[in-house]
């Protein structure tokens, strides 16, 4: 369903940008992981100089059937209600955007609401809600593939305004069960160790949530699945349009900054069907979400932050964004040893 290639960034310059991180005014590797975060966005924009420009927070949020089952703690009313909260600016995101200077945008993925009144959402619906995966798949291939393209299209629009960095947030009532199915036909761990209480279930309400994916899980059998086909099974149109504009920053150039746990599900399927897009993207911080820690783990990545967060709306990605702030700031205008006339460490 993608058929266009992610680049991988041209490698020449990583001699020069380390060495100009190394010989600033610090003991080498004294900043940590922040070298490391520069050293990724000066790759990616393949510049000496790195710039942050207009960054954004997409919020996508979709509805799904397997909500109905009750593997959640609150009604999936909740999903549009809070969208009215984001256009309101009373959410956790909006407060953290205003603060750190970053703009917000809300997609209408699948929301099971008529929403198309509002001036302040980007209408990009597929469907009023998934299907009930328990029982059938949750989107036909005409609806994932309209997902991909609505995905693009917001990638494309910011870029048009010269964006180069997007984090990833969403809403939605039941997605932390569809992230959990997406990582367990992913990665073949077992549910167990992909799913966790979402929106705060009880230990027995957690354990009904298990046997319901479990049940899931079953009615689909064959191994070998693409990631398409999964999504097709078990995700969200707002998982599945997240995948899609990952996979499209990284075309761009841009920075993907990937937020918790259903957001790290929709990079797992982008990551299968192109592991490029690894190279364009920061993980923002291991959410309380118990599947978060081993899917990172599996992705071989180091997050920015664990503040025992599992909100979603992309509150990682906004609370890192002041991290990456810094790490292109010391990149661009901390001194090094030669102009500031320090002395450098003394030759062994």
């Amino acid at each position: 369903m993608t058929d266009l290639n992610i680049a991988l960034f041209d490698k020449t310059l990583e001699q020069d940008i380390t060495h100009k991180i190394n010989f600033k005014t610090k003991p080498v590797g004294s900043l940590g992981s922040l070298e490391k975060v520069a050293l990724q966005i000066a790759l990616v924009q393949q510049s000496l100089s790195p710039e942050l420009v207009n960054p954004h927070i997409v919020v996508f949020a979709g509805d799904h059937g397997i909500a109905k089952e009750g593997v959640s703690a609150y009604p999936q009313e909740v999903t549009y209600q809070m969208v009215m909260n984001f256009v309101n600016g009373g959410a956790a995101i909006n407060v953290f955007c205003r603060q750190n200077g970053l703009n917000l945008q809300v997609v209408d993925a699948g929301v099971n609401y008529d929403l198309s009144g509002l001036d302040k959402v980007i209408h990009a619906k597929v469907g009023y809600g998934t299907r009930n995966f328990l029982d059938k798949p949750a989107m036909t291939e005409t609806e994932l593939k309209k997902c991909f393209e609505e995905g693009v299209r917001v990638v494309d629009a910011l870029y048009d305004e010269k964006c180069n960095i997007v984090g990833f947030g969403e809403m939605g009532i039941g997605n932390t069960s569809a992230a959990s199915m997406i990582m367990h036909k992913l990665t073949g761990l077992p549910i167990e160790k992909c799913c966790g209480k979402g929106t705060g279930l009880n230990e027995e309400q957690l354990g009904d949530k298990i046997s319901i994916l479990k049940e899931a899980s079953y009615r689909v059998k064959q191994t070998g699945l693409s990631p398409e086909d999964i999504l097709m099974e078990f995700g969200g149109y707002e998982i599945a349009m997240m995948c899609a504009a990952m996979l499209q920053v990284a075309r761009k150039k841009m920075i993907v900054l990937v937020d918790g746990f259903i957001a790290s599900s929709a990079f797992l399927c982008a990551y299968k069907i192109d592991p490029a897009v690894k190279e364009y993207a920061l993980f923002c911080h291991q959410s309380e979400e118990y599947g978060h820690r081993h899917l990172l783990e599996i992705l071989e990545v180091k997050p920015l932050l664990n503040f025992n967060l599992r909100l979603g709306e992309g509150t990682g990605c906004a609370l890192a964004y002041p991290i990456v702030q810094n790490a292109v700031a010391f990149l661009n205008d901390m001194a090094s040893f030669e102009s500031a006339g320090v002395s450098n460490k003394r030759p062994e």
